[in-house]
């Protein structure tokens, strides 16, 4: 585990202050606990996003946490081109057995892009380019996302400070920069497979994210 110091936010992910609506809330079932399962809406943009928390998160305490970009390959059809269904799932995994904690399902999907874009993207990485110069090759920066989302969200949860389970450094600046108190970055190291190696690597060596380079997980703790 490792404790944040603040760094620098990337140009893609600079918040454009968006303030979302709270609608309603509802019991959630899975297989790790009963979540509570929270909607919101940004009119802005006319998407809807989620959160889902397990125990008291509004106590004052870091809440242990993930910032999740919506992936509907990875998350509800077993892509194995990424590592994001193995990330969500293990991120709730380790909620469930922390009996606390929360995560925000962005709908952000290929980094913003978009789900359509993200199939070409796809396809143009079946010709031989990596994730990044797919996206360029679209006439998308690498990533588009933005996390100005999160700050209606955990205002309506009573959320303070996160301890954010992500390997991606630039992901935490982005929280900081916009105010968002990020105690401990937590590792969350899933699923490489022969399928996502270089698209790990390429997250790795021109998206900044700490993953091995050689094909190995190394324990948690190394990073």
């Amino acid at each position: 585990m490792s404790i944040i110091t603040p760094q620098g936010a990337p140009s893609a992910a600079a918040a454009t202050d968006h303030k979302l609506e709270y609608v309603t809330s509802c019991e959630l079932p899975m297989p790790w606990a009963t979540f509570q399962l929270h909607a919101f809406v940004d009119h802005a943009s006319g998407k809807e996003h989620l959160a889902l928390t397990l125990g008291a998160v509004n106590d004052g305490e870091p809440v242990l946490a993930r910032v999740h970009s919506e992936c509907l390959t990875g998350d509800a059809l077993f892509s194995q081109r990424c590592d994001c269904g193995a990330q969500l799932e293990g991120a709730l995994q380790k909620i469930a057995a922390e009996g606390r904690g929360a995560i925000l399902y962005l709908r952000q999907e290929g980094r913003g892009i978009g789900l359509i874009n993200k199939i070409r993207a796809y396809r143009i990485q079946d010709g031989g380019a990596d994730t990044v110069e797919a996206n360029q090759q679209l006439g998308f920066a690498a990533d588009l996302r933005d996390y100005s989302l999160c700050e209606s969200m955990l205002e309506h949860l009573d959320i303070t400070a996160l301890r954010l389970m992500t390997n991606n450094p630039r992901k935490v600046a982005a929280l900081q920069k916009i105010g968002i108190t990020v105690v401990e970055r937590i590792p969350l190291i899933l699923n490489r497979n022969p399928f996502n190696t270089r698209y790990l690597d390429t997250k790795a060596s021109k998206l900044g994210h700490l993953l091995p380079m050689d094909g190995m997980e190394r324990d948690a703790d190394s990073n």
